[in-house]
């Protein structure tokens, strides 16, 4: 398993935690990403991996803005206000940032949603991967569903243009869904012909 991946999985663990408790949030995975910090205090940047990590990024990232993360695993900053550029009709500001934020190359948002207490991960302004994190023993089964993602290529998200949110989805394992393009390649190649 490649780093990026893993880190992708480590953030979508506690985004897994935070939404079990009932809580929202939203993690991007960029070196690019633009934002404006809402918060006047900063904080010494620190790896994902680290010791003691897991329960900052649990605190912090309850907060309102984004945590935002380098492609090293390296905590940036966190209240981080990412300008919208689109709106997402039927959700609220934080399904508009990850939109927006998924937009910048090579970058990954991983929303919580507070309500619906499902992890979405969004790529190129597509909604890719939901989790349901009140299914059981769901944790266990992030790892598989990467690697589907990674067998059937994300890159592949732009060559089917599939609206963002899109309700058509397979459920891969239980508790995890996944759209768009990854679907349809999925479905073709386990498909009986």
């Amino acid at each position: 398993m490649d780093f990026e991946t893993k880190l992708q999985e480590e953030i979508i663990k506690i985004g897994v935690d935070i939404a079990q408790k009932g809580e929202g949030a939203l993690f991007v995975i960029s070196d690019n990403v633009k934002y404006k910090t809402m918060l006047k205090q900063k904080i010494q940047p620190f790896n994902v991996f680290e010791l003691g990590a897991k329960k900052i990024l649990l605190g912090i990232g309850i907060i309102d803005g984004a945590v935002i993360v380098n492609k090293r695993g390296i905590v940036m900053d966190y209240g981080a206000l990412i300008k919208s550029k689109k709106v997402v009709q039927g959700y609220g500001t934080r399904h508009s940032a990850a939109v927006s934020a998924s937009m910048y190359p090579e970058s990954t948002a991983i929303l919580v949603s507070q309500e619906e207490k499902k992890v979405k991960i969004f790529k190129q302004q597509k909604l890719i991967l939901q989790i349901d994190a009140l299914e059981k023993n769901v944790k266990e089964r992030i790892s598989q569903a990467n690697h589907i993602l990674e067998s059937v290529g994300v890159g592949t998200l732009a060559s089917i243009g599939v609206a963002t949110l899109t309700p058509i989805g397979i459920a891969v394992v239980p508790g995890i869904i996944v759209f768009g393009a990854p679907y349809y390649l999925y479905k073709k190649l386990t498909s009986k012909e």
